[in-house]
């Protein structure tokens, strides 16, 4: 869904992608009942291994052993049991999904239980054969993180090298081989002006959809903020040129784009809602209502290796902690677009104010919101800080960067 724009000191609303993938096999009669509250996604986070070290992974600041991953069997159970409940799409993410030498197995039976699969990879260390195997065994869709356009941006940024030449030939396996494509562009102050090339290398490549994602400011992205946060007028040009790209490439190119909150008017939808149409996996079984959930404290969450994954989405405290409006303080209790935005996001909240429960303060009535704006503007007016990379050495060093909570306007 693509909704207007109106610039006037701020982004008055964000274009997401709320569309359901095409191609999706559908549920079996057994689960037709389940559909209707069934999550459209699910996000399957593999592993948190990965030869990339971007410094605005999505994952936690504190990631996952590899000994505590879930087994080939119970990713198997976990992808049955989607496929039971009526979820349509798995999305095969990690850090690195192709780490996991089962990835294979675990392909083959998502597709097997109906789900419509969607690789989500860094793409550096995937031979043609491999991604040839995968297709056979029931892959539908690939997804490619591309950290520049610039080979010597790509490197610095994601911390290997040559990258992007690497990325550059599996995205061309993909469309050779007849698979769509989705390129991913995390967008941050480093490659921000090169938001034209992103969408030109999209239609070269001949990628069905390219996602102009900027950078969201939780995990990893919190702690370098200051190094990654474009400023204003960036993000506002970014945003101007994305909408007449739409228009030109209609019929040749989508082109979904999210951006920054610190810049936002309104807060977006924390994933269409807490709890209402999405569910993620950690390596470890933690099934979370967003990727970055542990970051509240207070929540517990269940794991698939002690519930079935249907009463986890029905019955468990962490997704139904946000899930709906009976939760809500001022002033979005009150608010006339309380059951359109949800009050924003619960992890950005809880990262700005350090409770979950206040308005996000991507909103203009939340107190916090004019002194988030303020510090969104001041660091990126500033040189740029040092990235933070994300690797375990840092994930065991990490202190308490940004731990202050901002003041409310009085």
């Amino acid at each position: 869904m693509t909704e207007d724009l109106k610039i006037d000191g701020h982004v008055d609303a964000i274009a997401v992608d709320d569309e359901p993938t095409t191609g999706v096999s559908g549920s079996t009669e057994e689960s037709d009942m389940l559909c209707a509250v069934a999550p459209v996604g699910l996000l399957a986070e593999l592993t948190h291994r990965c030869p990339l070290q971007c410094p605005y992974c999505s994952n936690p600041v504190e990631l996952e052993s590899v000994k505590n991953e879930l087994s080939t069997e119970e990713w198997c159970s976990v992808m049955r049991q989607a496929g039971k409940m009526g979820i349509l799409q798995v999305h095969l993410s990690g850090g690195e999904p192709t780490a996991r030498k089962d990835l294979e197995e675990i392909v083959k039976t998502a597709a097997d239980a109906g789900l419509y699969t969607n690789l989500i990879t860094a793409a550096v260390n995937v031979k043609r054969e491999r991604l040839e195997k995968l297709q056979e065994l029931g892959l539908d869709h690939v997804q490619v993180s591309v950290q520049d356009v610039n080979p010597a941006g790509a490197d610095r940024i994601g911390a290997f090298k040559n990258a992007l030449e690497k990325k550059l030939e599996f995205a061309r396996w993909v469309t050779e081989l007849g698979m769509p494509l989705t390129v991913n562009a995390p967008i941050h102050r480093h490659n921000i002006h090169n938001v034209p090339r992103y969408i030109d290398l999209a239609v070269d490549l001949g990628a069905q959809r390219i996602e102009i994602a900027h950078a969201q400011y939780y995990g990893w992205a919190f702690l370098n903020r200051a190094a990654l946060i474009p400023t204003y007028e960036e993000t506002i040009a970014s945003i101007e040129y994305v909408e007449a790209a739409r228009e030109r490439l209609k019929g040749v190119l989508t082109i979904d784009m999210v951006v920054p909150d610190y810049y936002a008017k309104r807060p977006k939808p924390c994933m269409g809602g807490w709890g209402k149409g999405f569910m993620n996996i950690t390596p470890a079984g933690k099934v979370l209502p967003c990727h970055a959930a542990e970051s509240i404290p207070e929540l517990q969450f269940d794991s698939v290796r002690d519930k079935k994954l249907l009463d986890i989405w029905m019955d468990s405290e962490a997704f139904n902690a946000f899930r709906g409006t009976e939760w809500m303080k001022e002033p979005c209790k009150s608010c006339a677009f309380k059951e359109v935005d949800y009050g924003g996001c619960r992890c950005q909240a809880m990262a700005i104010t350090k409770d979950p429960r206040n308005t996000d303060p991507a909103c203009s009535l939340s107190p916090y919101h004019t002194e988030m704006v303020k510090v969104a503007k001041s660091e990126a007016a500033k040189p740029a800080t040092t990235f933070v990379y994300r690797n375990t050495r840092n994930a065991a060093q990490v202190g308490k960067a940004h731990d202050e909570p901002l003041v409310p306007a009085e």
